[in-house]
């Protein structure tokens, strides 16, 4: 059965992002004084002792979203009010008992879910000389913290412990780091948060026609025929020159984060449109941190009936020469909308997390340098040819090769990438980035290259 959830709930700017924050140890939620930066709601799992469970970030109750989204960030919130097993119930100290927070705490005794109260920004001592007017909420005894300087959170962990429902003997955690992570990037409006309902079979995140809606990384975990894995929908990209607000700043930032952190990245384009600059800046982002990519084609249908004679395989050239450096990826046409082929895509993504952690023999590896120096040599630099003499693997995800010759100054860019092209096709990772690294080695083994 599902493991137990918390969400943290609270009119806006209350600071529920910044203690989502601090009690998951890390910046997955975006901080800032703007009230109504959260939208979506943030999962993640933590872990206090022996319990693990769901904390949930949620947007603020009662927030005026000014691209008109307040019924679909009030949808959000219900949604985790009705699936948490506590309400943390978020106010701030310094501002007393607001009419919102009276509507957020008669909203929160309807649902007859066990509350936890909890002031936050009591950032000294004095502050928390306000903490028996919230009394008044009805929700028993408050717990002071300052999320943003890190007081009396050992006590807020203590609270939520004993207020947690008992565990389940059948009550399994999932361990986040051990699932496969699938990143869904791509520009505004893409379809990304479509694919991540249309997998997840519910209104996970929030849809609409208006570009930027989503601003945070969202970490959703979808299960389906006993396979689980974490999905993670990004902020839509586009050029740092458009950007509105400090909000979609912080949104790329996200966006490349999850690059980094993901197992596998799904680079959506939209078929119906030309591949442009900004798809172009996230394939780089892609390719430099060595990322399995399947290149997703979203719209596929639409694509097929403007145009019938239209292949995937003929995408693919039109692809290879604007995204030169993900020419070797996986594509798939699909629609999120309709749901066509979107689990086929998890699979498949699945296919090159593993692929990615695929380790092969000394041998292998060598017969392979071997056979790239048989077939081309690299171009002489200042009269001179480097000699490659021999390579061992030195790590997965990506898989990370580290060869040894005589100077790597005298290896290009051009011959690199061959290298790399020929360790794709030979040692059977023809849909995966390989990373290779080069080193000078004085000692000269004979046999290892061709001479």
């Amino acid at each position: 059965m599902p493991y137990a959830s918390i969400a943290i709930v609270g009119r806006p700017n209350v600071g529920k992002s910044t203690l989502f924050n601090r009690l998951v140890g890390s910046r997955i939620a975006i901080e800032a004084p703007t009230a109504g930066v959260t939208r979506d709601r943030v999962l993640y799992p933590l872990t206090i002792e022996d319990r693990t469970f769901d904390l949930i970030d949620t947007g603020g109750i009662g927030i005026v979203d000014k691209q008109n989204l307040s019924s679909d960030v009030e949808n959000q919130i219900t949604l985790a009010i009705n699936e948490a097993s506590v309400l943390l119930f978020l106010v701030d100290c310094r501002d007393g008992i607001t009419p919102l927070d009276e509507h957020v705490a008669e909203r929160l005794r309807k649902t007859g879910k066990p509350v936890l109260l909890v002031a936050n920004k009591a950032d000294t001592f004095r502050l928390e000389e306000n903490m028996p007017s919230f009394h008044a909420l009805g929700f028993g005894e408050v717990i002071a913290v300052s999320a943003k300087e890190n007081r009396n959170i050992d006590d807020l962990e203590d609270a939520i412990l004993e207020i947690l429902p008992p565990a389940e003997e059948d009550e399994e955690p999932v361990a986040l780091r051990e699932l496969l992570k699938v990143a869904f990037v791509g520009r505004r409006n893409v379809g990304k948060s479509s694919m991540i309902n249309c997998l997840s079979g519910a209104e996970r995140v929030i849809v609409s026609d208006t570009p930027g809606t989503t601003r945070d990384s969202v970490d959703i975990i979808i299960e389906r025929d006993g396979q689980k894995f974490v999905a993670i929908d990004t902020a839509g990209m586009r050029k740092h020159g458009q950007m509105d607000d400090v909000m979609e700043f912080y949104g790329h930032l996200r966006t490349e984060r999850a690059i980094r952190r993901a197992d596998v990245v799904i680079l959506m384009l939209d078929a119906m449109e030309e591949i442009g600059k900004v798809d172009k800046q996230l394939g780089a982002l892609i390719l430099e941190h060595h990322k399995p990519c399947i290149i997703a084609l979203n719209k596929w249908d639409l694509a097929v009936e403007k145009n019938p004679g239209i292949t995937v395989d003929a995408f693919q050239k039109y692809v290879a020469d604007k995204l030169p450096g993900l020419h070797f990826c996986k594509l798939a046409g699909l629609s999120a909308k309709e749901g066509t082929n979107t689990w086929q895509l998890v699979q498949a993504a699945r296919q090159l997390g593993e692929l990615a952690k695929m380790e092969v023999k000394t041998a292998q590896i060598n017969n392979t340098v071997a056979e790239a120096y048989r077939k081309r040599r690299p171009r002489p630099q200042s009269g001179k040819i480097a000699k490659i003499y021999y390579g061992t693997q030195v790590g997965v995800q990506p898989p990370t090769f580290l060869l040894f010759c005589s100077n790597p100054q005298l290896i290009d860019d051009n011959y690199r990438r061959f290298l790399s092209s020929q360790f794709r096709e030979m040692l059977g990772y023809a849909e995966v980035p390989v990373r290779l690294i080069l080193r000078a080695s004085g000692e000269k083994e004979i046999g290892r290259y061709a001479e």
